[in-house]
C-alpha cells in the first residue's frame, strides 16, 4: 500500500470506516475527561483530508491541533491515540508500516489508567433497558461504596470511588477580615464616600454610606501522614484536596513520614493524575516511618507563620502511632494548636467501634486538637465537608469526637 493515501482516494466502504474510528475515536477521548464535541469530530474529518493518513505522525499532530485545547489535556491525548490506533483492528492497515513511538513502550505515565478504563467502555453499544438496569445496581453499589473502608476497596471501587470525590463540592466558610469595602447594609460609616457625595448638593442633603468587612475562605493546611499504615488513606484524600484546590485557592498540603514535605504547588495542577505523580516524584519517604515529632516541629519552625497567619483551619491526617512519643510531641502538638484558628484530626483508626486511646502517642496529641474524627470511607470525607462548612466562633476549643 502506498504511504501517500488521502480520505478523498478511499473507497466508500473505506471512508465509512475512517469516519467511524474518528467518531469512536473522540468518544474514547470525552470518557477519558477531554471536552471533545461533535464541532471538532466535523473539523477533524475536514482536516484529514488534505493530509497522508499513511504517516501516522501527520495524523497525530492533525488531531493533537483539533482535539487539544489545554496543556493539561496534551498528555492524555498522547496516550489514548497510542493505545487507540495499537488496540484498533480498522486502523492496522492504515499504520502497518510506521512503528509505533519509543513513548509507547516506556511504563505508564500520569492519566494512563484513566485513558484504558475509557478505551474499554462499552459506547453507545448497550440497549435503553441494560442502561437503566445499570443504573438502578449503579445506586445500590454507591449505597454499599459510601460506607465501605478504603483499605479493603478493590481496584474498580477506589476508581469509583476517586471519581465520586472529585464531585464533591466544599462550600465556602467565610471568614472575616479587617478590611472593608462599600457596603448598603455594613455597619461602619464610610466618612469619606458620604462627604464626598455631599459636596455634589452643597451639604443639603446628605445621602449616608456605609463599609462592610471583606469575607474570605478560610485557608486550609492540611498535614497528610504518608507512613505505610496511611498510604492508602492518603492517596485517596490527596484526591479530595485536589477536587476541593481548583476553587479555593488558599490550599496548602504537606506531606510527612520522616521528614516533611511541601507538595502544593505540585498538587495545583489541573489533572488529578499528573498532580499526584508530581507529588510522588517530590516525596523519598513515602510508606516509610513515622516521625510526627519531628515533622510538625519543622513544621511550625519553617512554615506555620507563612500559611497559619490569616486564621488557617488545620487538617491533620494520621494514625498517631509515633515511634518517638514524648514530650516533644506534645509541646508541638499544642505549638500547632494555638497557631490556628481550628484543628482537626483525621485519624482512620476511627473506624473501629471499640477504639481507645491506648497508645503513646495519641494521649498526647488528642488534647490539642478541637476535633477528632474518622476518615477511611466516603461518608466520613462527607462529613467533614459539612464540618469545614460550618461557621465556627473564633475562640472554640472544645473537643468533638464523631461516631463511626
Amino acid at each position: 500500500m502506498s504511504t501517500s493515501m488521502a480520505i478523498n482516494h478511499l473507497a466508500p466502504e473505506q471512508t465509512e470506516q475512517f469516519a467511524d474510528n474518528i467518531v469512536g475515536f473522540a468518544r474514547a477521548l470525552r470518557a477519558a475527561g477531554m471536552p471533545v464535541g461533535p464541532g471538532a469530530v466535523i473539523d477533524a474529518m475536514s482536516a484529514l483530508q488534505v493530509i497522508d493518513i499513511g504517516n501516522r505522525a501527520d495524523v497525530f499532530t492533525t488531531l493533537e491541533a483539533i482535539f487539544v485545547k489545554r496543556h493539561e489535556h496534551a498528555l492524555i491525548f498522547k496516550q489514548a491515540f497510542n493505545l487507540f490506533f495499537r488496540a484498533s483492528e480498522e486502523w492496522k492497515h492504515l499504520l502497518d508500516s510506521v512503528p509505533l513511538p519509543e513513548q509507547a513502550k516506556k511504563k505508564p505515565q500520569a492519566g494512563s489508567r484513566r485513558v484504558q478504563e475509557a478505551m474499554s467502555q462499552p459506547h453507545m453499544t448497550e440497549t435503553p433497558q441494560h442502561q437503566e438496569q445499570d443504573l438502578r445496581l449503579s445506586v445500590s453499589d454507591k449505597e454499599i461504596l459510601q460506607k465501605k473502608d478504603f483499605a479493603q476497596m478493590s481496584a474498580a471501587e477506589i476508581a469509583e470511588a476517586l471519581r465520586a470525590i472529585e464531585m464533591m463540592h466544599l462550600p465556602q466558610a467565610e471568614l472575616l477580615t479587617r478590611r472593608y469595602l462599600p457596603d448598603p447594609r455594613g455597619l461602619r460609616l464610610d466618612m469619606r464616600r458620604t462627604l464626598r457625595a455631599s459636596l455634589r448638593t452643597g451639604g443639603d442633603i446628605i445621602d449616608i454610606h456605609r463599609l462592610g468587612r471583606i469575607e474570605k475562605p478560610a485557608p486550609i493546611v492540611a498535614l497528610l501522614d504518608i507512613s505505610g499504615s496511611m498510604s492508602e488513606y492518603t492517596r485517596l484524600f490527596l484526591h479530595f484536596l485536589h477536587a476541593i484546590g481548583d476553587a479555593r485557592k488558599r490550599v496548602s498540603v504537606f506531606l510527612f513520614g520522616t521528614r516533611l514535605t511541601n507538595v502544593t504547588r505540585a498538587l495545583r495542577q489541573r489533572d488529578p493524575d499528573e498532580a499526584l505523580a508530581s507529588c510522588s516524584a517530590a516525596v523519598e519517604d513515602w510508606a516509610g516511618g513515622t516521625r510526627i515529632s519531628a515533622s510538625l516541629h519543622n513544621f511550625n519552625k519553617l512554615w506555620a507563620r507563612r500559611v497559619l497567619s490569616q486564621g488557617a483551619i488545620v487538617l491533620l491526617i494520621s494514625d498517631g502511632l509515633e515511634r518517638e512519643a514524648d514530650s516533644r510531641l506534645a509541646f508541638e502538638m499544642d505549638r500547632l494548636h494555638r497557631s490556628c484558628r481550628r484543628l482537626i484530626w483525621l485519624n482512620p483508626l476511627l473506624r473501629f467501634g471499640g477504639f481507645e486511646a491506648k497508645a503513646q502517642g495519641i494521649k498526647m496529641m488528642l488534647p490539642h486538637v478541637d476535633e477528632f474524627r474518622p476518615v477511611h470511607n466516603l461518608s466520613s470525607i462527607q462529613e467533614l465537608i459539612t464540618t469545614l462548612s460550618r461557621p465556627l466562633p473564633p475562640h472554640h476549643r472544645s473537643l468533638i469526637r464523631s461516631a463511626a
